[in-house]
């Protein structure tokens, strides 16, 4: 796939293009670029994913705060695993807004060569998004584009979308949202100094702070998960929440207990995996029932992950 970003003009063949924000690049997300290259191969043309590096709202709204299921360097990660040929990066911008839903299909085909547009089945573009299938269909007459809607991936009744994840991750119905996803939900950081409670009870944990702030954090509680540290993966569990146990205020921390890992790994990079959700974070009566409870946690992860080996895990 070629990554090109869209203020470069650049000179492409006719091709076959769908549009969208593809926040999280789901399995909804690869059934519509299936769909898109199945029409490239019926047709001899070329495929292209176009999508923006800024999500529009924030374009729109300077205090908009999006919960994004991946930011620009995992999306682009994961849009590298597409079988599309193009991949374009368009600027959203003020003018760009502006536009009618035909004045910017317009500009698809003038710039992009886009000779057949295929539309996510609620996919709404143009200036108010106040226009439908029906208009982009008549201003695909008008243009020469020919213009198909796309079938959504429905699964037990629901369609699969970024909003349907959102609130899976924000329930901590991590299992549902992974299902969706396709992949397990991460987040990436690097390793940070924290309150240092959990060393002196016997469970150190490395405090994550995400590299992306605008990436949704799941739902507070205790979690399975797999930590990835140089390329190497771990098991361990993890507390998302504000420690009410040790009235910490409402500052919200993300902390993994590595299982059977001792190294020094202040501010190096860090993948944390999302597995299970195990429960919800709840303040106990004292130090000794937290530490009890942990205990019960980590026999409960272990048996989740089917953790057997002590040590390192090769990713």
């Amino acid at each position: 796939m070629e990554i090109i970003t869209g203020d470069i003009q650049c000179s492409l063949p006719p091709c076959v293009a769908t549009i969208g924000c593809f926040d999280g690049v789901h399995r909804g997300h690869r059934y519509l670029v299936r769909q898109v290259c199945r029409e490239g191969a019926a047709c001899g043309m070329r495929t292209a994913l176009i999508t923006f590096p800024v999500h529009p709202r924030q374009v729109m709204r300077s205090d908009y705060q999006p919960r994004l299921l991946s930011c620009l360097p995992q999306k682009e990660a994961l849009i590298r695993s597409l079988e599309m040929d193009y991949c374009i990066m368009l600027p959203f911008t003020h003018e760009l807004s502006l536009l009618s839903a035909r004045e910017f299909m317009q500009l698809l085909r003038d710039r992009f060569n886009v000779r057949i547009l295929v539309i996510g089945y609620d996919h709404r573009f143009g200036h108010n998004r106040c226009e439908g299938l029906s208009d982009y269909c008549r201003y695909g007459t008008e243009l020469g584009m020919k213009v198909i809607r796309a079938d959504a991936l429905v699964e037990n009744g629901v369609s699969v979308s970024s909003s349907i994840i959102r609130s899976l991750l924000e329930e901590g119905k991590i299992e549902d949202a992974n299902h969706f996803l396709g992949y397990r939900y991460y987040l990436d950081g690097v390793v940070v100094n924290g309150f240092r409670m959990g060393r002196k009870m016997g469970f150190p944990t490395a405090n994550l702070k995400p590299s992306c702030p605008d990436k949704l954090i799941p739902a507070e509680g205790v979690y399975a998960v797999y930590a990835y540290i140089g390329g190497i993966r771990y098991a361990g569990m993890l507390n998302i929440g504000c420690r009410p146990t040790f009235d910490n205020g409402s500052e919200r921390s993300i902390e993994v207990n590595i299982f059977d890992f001792s190294g020094d790994i202040y501010n190096e990079k860090m993948r944390i995996e999302f597995v299970h959700y195990v429960r919800k974070e709840i303040k106990f009566g004292s130090i000794v029932d937290l530490t009890a409870q942990i205990e019960k946690d980590k026999e409960t992860i272990i048996q989740l992950l089917q953790y057997k080996s002590y040590g390192k895990e090769e990713h």
